[in-house]
């Protein structure tokens, strides 16, 4: 199967141009200081839509014949590459059908629907949807766009990468999240070209890492199952394509935890002032989780930020615990008057500020004379977490962390 070269990718740049916007790569001090060097972030949250699929999307529809694209396209997506087939439909004059998720986020279903695609909602997972897109373009004869397993898409995606080498020349390592590969794949394919001392590394969420498998298999797996905040990121298999490309261009493919893509988030959303969904913090997660494995130079991609603002609140709240910032405790004290005022005065002076406070009775091991207390409460870091902790102790109370 051959690779996406140099030539394509540049090709694709002429495609779109006037079409996506050249997105700013914006320094990080937080995770320069970390690496112990320069990092920046590339700002693909910032695109078009909120994410780089219009990229892909629109280079695909476009180098259709006239013909097969005025019968219109047909997609599944979970959100980003909805949106990206749907403007770039509309602004090729032609019709979008979108098979996307039960549980896709609203605001991306509605963001689709505003570009002008036909949403049909199928079943739970992004393969869902493709299985169903995929049997809609059987039946009815219109153009699969696939989200990551084309050359064409694989082609538009790699100007992030032409892009990242003309606003940072010097970068030594690319870090680019990872679901169906088609991002890094295109990234790697235009970094190696140009320069293949380049390190690309793609980054998975753990609950949804198919690729660390198939790659030690020679070959793409399935996954069985798959949990993770990433939904973006969360495809079950790789793709035929896309399988080749990662095998020989991409250098390594990292794994993050749920509390690292959580705590990623809010750092870009605080230190940066950029919304990122949680699959658009992933390379970030990877670098807080082990920056000295990324040799600066470091540009990390952050690949989008459609985020529905219930999640959104949720996943800050998983980010302040993960940074310590946000202290869940169990307290048993005795069920007389003034114990609960006891405890919040040694919490007053500790300077935590109590967010929740709840009364438990009817807890099975508790006796007559006790009551347990949950407090939530904002602290200013984990070394604050733990002055809080040893300042109840040592008024006598005993407590377990939830």
């Amino acid at each position: 199967m051959a690779l996406v070269t140099l030539a394509d990718i540049q090709a694709a740049g002429v495609t779109l141009t006037g079409i996506v916007w050249t997105t700013p790569v914006e320094g990080s001090r937080v995770l320069s200081d970390l690496v112990g060097g320069r990092v920046g972030l590339k700002c693909e949250n910032l695109q078009r839509t909120g994410s780089f699929k219009i990229r892909g999307a629109f280079t695909r529809i476009a180098r259709l014949d006239d013909a097969t694209r005025a019968a219109g396209v047909v997609a599944a997506s979970a959100g980003n590459h909805a949106q990206g087939v749907s403007l770039a439909a509309d602004l090729l004059g032609t019709t979008s059908t979108v098979f996307m998720p039960g549980g896709a986020a609203l605001p991306k279903i509605e963001a689709t629907r505003s570009y002008g695609a036909e949403v049909r909602l199928v079943g739970v997972t992004i393969d869902d949807a493709l299985s169903a897109a995929r049997a809609y373009a059987a039946e009815t004869g219109r153009v699969l766009v696939h989200p990551y397993d084309h050359p064409d898409v694989i082609a538009g995606q790699g100007t992030v990468g032409l892009e990242i080498l003309e606003q940072c020349p010097d970068v030594a390592t690319i870090v680019v999240c990872q679901g169906g590969g088609g991002l890094v794949s295109g990234i790697a394919a235009a970094a190696k070209a140009l320069r293949p001392e380049i390190r690309v590394v793609g980054v998975q969420a753990a609950g949804a890492a198919a690729w660390p498998a198939s790659l030690r298999a020679g070959h793409p797996v399935r996954l069985t199952a798959m949990q993770t905040i990433a939904d973006g990121i969360a495809v079950g298999t790789p793709g035929e394509h896309t399988f080749e490309h990662v095998k020989a261009l991409v250098d390594e493919v990292r794994t993050v935890s749920e509390e690292a893509l959580a705590q990623a988030l809010l750092l870009c959303l605080e230190r940066a002032k950029l919304v990122v969904e949680p699959a658009g913090a992933a390379a970030v997660a990877a670098i807080l989780s082990d920056p000295g494995a990324f040799a600066p130079p470091v540009v990390a991609v952050l690949s989008g930020g459609n985020i529905d603002a219930l999640l959104l609140d949720r996943v800050i709240s998983r980010g302040l615990g993960a940074a310590g910032r946000y202290l869940s405790l169990q307290v048993r004290v005795p069920d007389h008057p003034g114990s609960l005022v006891q405890l919040l005065n040694v919490l007053a002076a500790t300077g935590a500020n109590v967010v929740d406070v709840e009364h438990h009775r009817l807890v099975g091991d508790l006796g007559l004379d006790d009551v347990e207390v949950t407090v939530q409460l904002e602290t200013r870091g984990p070394g604050h977490a733990d002055e809080i902790q040893d300042a109840l102790r040592g008024a006598g109370f005993g407590l377990v962390e939830l």
